[in-house]
């Protein structure tokens, strides 16, 4: 590497760490105490990935979802899913133009930088399914005819566990499109007191103002693409994901998307922590929220009571770690 590209680097990485650090401000101005929630979330949108946030009601899902959106400067549309939501709502459809007597497509709730889909779970299979090729492909296709979406486009959904009432489980399929899946959690003693003090009267949402805009993320998500991931560290990726497959105690296990998308957020982890290379450390602060989700436990883990987050955690306990001389954790 030249000295010239290495300065570019570090241009680059400084432009990179003073926008996400505006974001993650304006963010945590809204919900309290949060900081390692609102660091994934930051994360899974450099990487160009989309986002499940899922835990009980009431502890601010969908004030995370709004509030990160709501930090950039771009086209932001919200969904409710409904059981009586059609996927038609969501992709768009075609209605007959008498005037002009021709078809004339209305765009649906998915054309914009970043959608907001709430309670996910509450809608019919079928209405859920309408995401998936917006979410892989970034595109949808009305009466066989292909419309491009925007960039960037991210979609951050929130869905209650499926113990709750009314809730119907995300196809596998779905769940696999989705980069990250992370619990918000009951907040601290002290940031509750805090959430009691800034929400009391007003929310601190209606005064949050954008930090950052459509054109700078696109330009952010150039620079993740371009943080260098040796084939060691490559290597240590699909061992992870290998692991998972060869699990007893798992009958699905991680597919090929989960190691780019793994690959994807340990380059945006890096580019967060000003570094222009990815470690084995980078992947294992992630893997469990990257992986979990995606995987089916046998019946007998799940009548031992362990969940795929506990089998994860095992599974990088075991495989091991390159050395690149270059791990936080080795050097400690």
């Amino acid at each position: 590497m030249t000295v010239g590209e290495t300065t570019n680097n570090r241009g680059n990485l400084a432009e990179l760490a003073d926008t996400t650090t505006r974001i993650r401000r304006a963010v945590e101005a809204v919900i309290e105490g949060k900081r390692e929630v609102v660091k994934l979330a930051i994360t899974v949108m450099l990487a160009e990935g989309h986002l499940l946030i899922e835990d009980v009601p009431g502890v601010g899902k969908t004030m995370l979802a709004k509030a990160l959106a709501k930090s950039v400067d771009c086209s932001v549309r919200r969904v409710q899913f409904t059981p009586d939501l059609l996927p038609s709502d969501i992709t768009g459809v075609s209605i007959y133009n008498q005037e002009q007597h021709e078809f004339e497509f209305k765009p649906g709730a998915i054309f914009a930088n970043i959608v907001v889909g709430d309670e996910i779970n509450r809608a019919s299979p079928k209405t859920q399914s309408a995401l998936l090729e917006c979410m892989e492909e970034h595109q949808v296709t009305v009466d066989g005819v292909t419309y491009e979406l925007g960039t960037p486009f991210m979609v951050i959904a929130t869905q209650n566990p499926i113990e709750m009432e009314g809730t119907y489980p995300l196809p596998e399929a779905q769940r696999d499109r989705f980069m990250a899946r992370l619990s918000m959690g009951y907040p601290s003693d002290q940031a509750e007191l805090a959430m009691l003090d800034s929400h009391g009267q007003s929310s601190p949402l209606d005064a949050l103002e954008a930090v950052s805009d459509a054109t700078q993320i696109a330009r952010l998500i150039e620079i993740v693409r371009t943080i260098h991931v040796s084939p060691q560290v490559r290597r240590y990726a699909i061992d992870l994901v290998t692991a998972t497959r060869n699990s007893s105690e798992l009958r699905l296990g991680a597919s090929p998307r989960a190691t780019l998308h793994l690959l994807r957020a340990a380059r945006a982890a890096a580019a967060l922590d000003d570094r222009d290379y990815v470690l084995p450390d980078d992947m294992q602060d992630l893997v469990v929220a990257v992986l979990s989700h995606r995987l089916l436990p046998t019946a007998e883990s799940q009548i031992g009571r362990r969940s795929t987050e506990d089998i994860v955690t095992d599974i990088v306990a075991r495989v091991p770690v390159p050395d690149d001389g270059r791990s936080r954790r080795s050097a400690s």
